[in-house]
């Protein structure tokens, strides 16, 4: 998942690697009968990058959210989409 959200932000030149795309997962996971079921997946991208590519950040992050898995049912779902702030580079 965090590769392909990588990949797309180095293709525009916006660095990934070396610690400025971090992600932090979470998974919810019920017993169905005798089958374990992932039911959901929260995902927190956090991106250091200049303030100059947040824009084409923003972007891949929307693009990004639309082509997860999931993404059809979301809107069974309260919570909002996951989201990639920009944070100022170190």
């Amino acid at each position: 998942m965090v590769g392909t959200f990588g990949g797309a932000l180095e293709a525009r030149q916006i660095a990934a690697s070396e610690g400025n795309l971090v992600a932090e997962a979470t998974g919810e996971v019920e017993l169905e009968g005798k089958v374990l079921v992932i039911k959901r997946i929260h995902v927190r991208l956090r991106l250091r990058a200049p303030g100059a590519q947040r824009e084409a950040a923003e972007r891949v992050a929307a693009v990004y959210r639309t082509l997860l898995p999931m993404a059809p049912r979301r809107e069974k779902y309260s919570d909002p989409p996951s989201s990639a702030p920009v944070l100022p580079r170190r």
